[in-house]
Order: C-alpha cells, then structure tokens, then sequence
C-alpha cells in the first residue's frame, strides 16, 4: 500500500479478494489483477468481467459554444452526434501529434462530457482551457464520479438483472444519462475497451460500492468475475484498440496510428488539420501493425524491430495472447514495410529474433484470427 498514490472509490473493497495485486499505474493504486490475468481475460471472451476503470477522466463542456468549440479542439465530427450519442475521437497538436484520445457524449445541444485517460487528467484539462472560446464552461468532475465497466457476452444478460431499462435496445455509443442500476442513478452506455459486447456505468463516487457489489451478485451465476489492468490490457491489445503513451502520443499521428477513420479531415479547420492533410497528401510515413514471431520469444514495448541491419521502428505492445496462444505484437514501423507477409525482425535481449507482418486487430468478436 502507497499512500502517496490515488485511489479509487472501489479501494477499500479491493481487500476483500485475497489474490488481488495493485499497482502504481499512472499515479493511482490498481490492482492489476484479481485472481489471475489469463483468467480474467478467458472470463471476458467467454462470460464477463466487471472493471474498476474510476481513474478516468471526466469533463464536462457547457454553452452556447461548446459544440464549436469541441469542433475546434477535436479530429472527429462532433456535429454528427445526437443527444444520447458517444463518440471516440482524438484531440492533436498544430503538430499532429496526439494530445489524448477520448470519448465524447452529446448530453445536449449545449452539455458535453468528454472522457479522457487518467495519465492525462491534468494536461488535457489545461490544455482544454487554453484553447477555449466564446461562451463555454469546462469543469473537471473526475474526482465525484466514478466508472465500472461491464465487458463480455453475458453483460447484456447481467445488466438486465439489476435495471428496469431497456438495454437491449441501446445500440454501440449510445447511451441513457440517468436509469437506476442496483437501486443507483448511473448514465449507462454501450461502450467498452475490450473487443466484447457491454456497458459502461458512470456513477457518483458515494455510490459505487454499491453498484460494484450488486453487479458482482447478480452476475455470479452468469460468470461474472472481477477483473483488473493486466486483462484489460491484453483485451484491448488483441483487439488492436490503443493505449496512449504506446500506440498514441505527443510524437505518434492519428493517422500513423491507423486511426484515420476517426479524422474528419472534411470538416471545419481543427487544431492539427494542417499537419495531418500534409501527411496524408506526401504519405504517412510510418504505420502501426500487427506482427507474429517466428522464432521463440515474446516482444514487449519499445523492443526494436529491423528489416536486415535498418531499425525500422519499434514493438509498441506485446503479450502471449491469452486468446489466441501466439506470440504478437503491435509495431509501429516504417509503412513501407507494413505489409502482412513482409518478414522483420525483433531485438530481444540483443538477439535479434524472426517475425512477420500480420493482420490486425488479432481478435475480433465472435471470429478468432
């Protein structure tokens, strides 16, 4: 236990799980697991699993101009959404490079709330703040809220064990701001970071002890377990769904990242327009994909990958999948070497070992790669 790291809502009921571990992630104490991280990952592809994911960030933008101003700070079309939408998007330098990627939900033509990574809570706010205009509000409502995250085939079945609202009907980001789940006022959204069908539950910081006990009973003869960052992770990974400080950063452009869908380059001037046109005009100069090993061995962030004696880039995540059993990897790399088939290779431990280019996303619902 480190008192100097944040901690969630949910803390306190962590003990209760004696195989729990936490972590220092970003600041904040959470458990990377609960009884096991292959476990954990098997009970979301197979069941469900119910995430602490309160370190999130949440914002909220009010005023006559804050469709404008969202317009202004975003890469995505934020006019495109109707009340009760969601939508991913990215917020970028003048350079390209990526402030954050987010989620923002239209609560009304004059009420937002973006949701940003923790990491980035402080820097995203200011950064917001600086680039604000006409008559908009931006308040931080990050530390009275907290977020659970319902993932897996049976999220669906579970939720509506503890809910008189018709999820069913909720399409993907879309959302309901107010049902009571477990007895508790939640905006409820069908959204998730994990390649699975689910929800997920925005809720005051006061009652999330509650709504987390309840949607653990409820889901107990449906398979629901706990689960922490370490299958969130290798969920989102197998799913090709990014990580910003790996797939995304200050020095990495949406559209390197394979994230050009989320690029409205058609709409109104946004900040880093410019850039990003440039790089797509002249060709993007690097390109995130899927590799495999050949030889044995598993590549992990920053390990460099090389065609003959070039560097061409480096593995940004990797794992075992504990879907698929196979070594793979996201790289980022040189795009002229981004296509499946081309053969690489990947230093590790100062071996330089044989891989190959893959198709990605590895893991698709219902179909496995």
């Amino acid at each position: 236990m480190n008192p100097s790291l944040k901690r969630t809502p949910l803390f306190p009921l962590y003990a209760e799980y004696p195989g729990v571990r936490c972590i220092d992630f970003g600041g904040w104490e959470l458990p990377v697991q609960f009884t096991g991280i292959g476990r954990e990952h098997e009970a979301v592809r197979q069941q469900a699993g119910l995430f602490d994911v309160s370190h999130m960030g949440e914002f909220l933008v009010t005023g006559t101009f804050a469709e404008t101003f969202l317009q202004r700070v975003t890469t995505n079309d934020v006019s495109r959404l109707a009340d009760g939408q969601a939508q991913y998007t990215l917020m970028c330098y003048e350079d390209g490079g990526v402030v954050d990627d987010l989620l923002v939900y239209r609560l009304s033509a004059d009420q937002f709330m973006l949701v940003v990574n923790a990491s980035n809570i402080d820097k995203d706010f200011q950064w917001l703040e600086s680039h604000l205009l006409g008559d908009v509000a931006l308040e931080n409502k990050s530390d009275e809220t907290a977020l659970l995250a319902l993932q897996g085939p049976n999220a669906q079945a579970i939720a509506a064990r503890v809910t008189d609202a018709d999820l069913n009907a909720l399409s993907p980001f879309h959302f309901i701001p107010e049902i009571r789940v477990c007895g508790v006022p939640v905006l409820v959204s069908r959204t998730g970071y994990t390649g699975e069908d689910g929800f997920e539950f925005y809720v005051a910081a006061d009652d999330a002890p509650v709504l987390w006990r309840g949607l653990l009973e409820a889901g107990e003869p449906l398979g629901l377990t706990p689960a922490g960052l370490g299958a969130r992770d290798t969920l989102r990974f197998e799913a090709k769904l990014p990580l910003y400080g790996q797939e995304l950063s200050d020095k990495i452009t949406p559209l390197e990242a394979g994230l050009g869908f989320f690029v409205k380059l058609g709409k109104e001037d946004f900040i880093g327009r410019d850039a990003l046109l440039r790089q797509k005009e002249q060709g993007v100069p690097r390109k995130l994909v899927g590799i495999e090993m050949i030889d044995r061995g598993i590549p992990r962030s920053h390990y460099p990958v090389y065609a003959g004696d070039r560097q061409i880039g480096e593995v940004t995540t990797g794992t075992q999948s504990p879907s698929l059993k196979r070594n793979l990897g996201l790289a980022l790399i040189q795009a002229e070497y981004g296509e499946p088939g081309t053969e690489v290779e990947v230093e590790i431990r100062g071996n330089r070992l044989k891989a190959v280019v893959v198709k990605a996303p590895f893991y698709r619902r219902n179909v496995k790669s």
